[in-house]
Formats: C-alpha cells, structure tokens, sequence
C-alpha cells in the first residue's frame, strides 16, 4: 500500500471516528464547524470585501437585493406547503409552521419596503435557480432534511454580519445590523440534534448543509 493511499485511509477512518463522537454531542454545531470552510470562503468574495470597504456599487446590491427577495418569497411558498403536508411528528410540524409564519412575514415587509405590488415576477440568477431547485429537491424526502436545508441561510448571515467590519458610518451598516442579531440555534439545534441521531443520517444531513453552504456562497459570489 502507498503512504499516499494510506494517509487517506486513517484521514478517512479518523473522520468517520470524529463525525459519530461530534454527531451525538451536537449535531447542529458539527454541520457548522464541518463546513466553516465555506463561510470563510463567502467571507471573502468580491461582493462583500466591497460592502465591508463601503465601495459596493449601488446597482449591484439592488440586483442583490432583488435575488433575495425573490429567494424569501420562493421558500415561503415551499414553506407553506411544508407546513401543511408535514402532520407527524408534532415537533417538526410545529417547525415548518412556525418557520412558515416567519417568512411569511418577512416576505411581506420585503414587498412592502420596496413597494411592490404584490409578488413581483423576477428573473432568477442561475446562482438563485440553481439553488431553490435543491430546496425543491428536499421537499420530496424526510422533511427533517428541508430543515436542515434552511439552516445555513439563516447561520451564515448572522455569522457573516457579525464578522464583517462594517461601521456606523459604512454605507451598508443598515446590512450588517439588520443580520447580526439572529439567533437560529433556539429553532433548529433541539430539533436537528432528536432527528440526526445515526451516524448516517448525519452524513446526509452534512451533505445537505454543505450543498446549501455552497449555493449561499455562489450567490454571494455572483452577486
């Protein structure tokens, strides 16, 4: 056997060890730390080096923006679906609706801020459809993986606008404050820590997170 072949032996091994002991501690905090390397990576694209440095040109964060509300107000349509078709376990179900009614209503302070009209009809970045056709793809197994799919979106904002250096007097402060405060632990670590309870299902789970990590990324990049 090459050192080579080897070496990725006991790296593999020494994971598998590390995802059971870390899995039945926290698995909510596993799939975080198991992926940072992708929040650190969203860190540092152009989009956001640019809103930190204040010198983000106005257009681009209003075709931001536009993406987002567009992303809100898509998943709050999955949601609401969510929230009807999961009946059993009562936990979950709670889960879907209460996430539901969030969106909901942050979907309609979006529609409203920018005064639209109702829902408006917006083109999607292939970034953006490329990443609520993998939502779309949850909606079709364990909804306990739809939660999961919701979590990076809501942990790495807050991360994000907690770790980036943005001023009072930074143009995009608004951004940051309005980001900073969430508190996604108290809806997804009890729920996610009953359900991911095999080594198995953690790994579906980790491979879930990390796919909507990179779609989070490649929206921020494109942006």
């Amino acid at each position: 056997i090459s050192f080579s072949l080897l070496e990725w032996f006991v790296c593999s091994f020494l994971t598998i060890l590390n995802t059971k002991n870390e899995s039945a501690d926290d698995v909510y905090e596993f799939l975080w730390q198991n992926n940072k390397d992708i929040a650190d990576k969203t860190l540092r694209v152009d989009f956001l080096t640019q809103m930190e440095s204040s010198s983000l040109q106005a257009e681009r964060y209003v075709n931001f923006t536009i993406q987002d509300i567009n992303y809100v107000l898509k998943v709050t349509d999955m949601l609401k679906i969510m929230s009807t078709r999961v009946t059993q376990p009562a936990d979950l179900k709670d889960f879907m609706a209460a996430r539901y009614s969030d969106y909901k209503d942050f979907a309609n302070l979006m529609v409203n801020q920018y005064l639209f009209k109702g829902s408006p009809a917006i083109q999607q970045t292939p970034a953006m459809r490329k990443y609520l056709l993998y939502y779309k793809s949850l909606m079709l197994g364990d909804p306990v993986y739809f939660a999961v799919g919701l979590l990076p979106c809501s942990r790495l904002w807050v991360w994000l606008a907690n770790n980036l250096n943005i001023p009072p007097t930074n143009a995009y402060y608004t951004w940051k404050t309005d980001n900073m405060n969430g508190n996604p632990e108290k809806h997804y670590k009890a729920l996610l820590n009953k359900y991911l309870d095999t080594p198995q299902k953690v790994a579906k789970a980790n491979t879930v997170f990390r796919t909507q990590m990179q779609n989070e990324h490649d929206f921020f990049f494109t942006s």
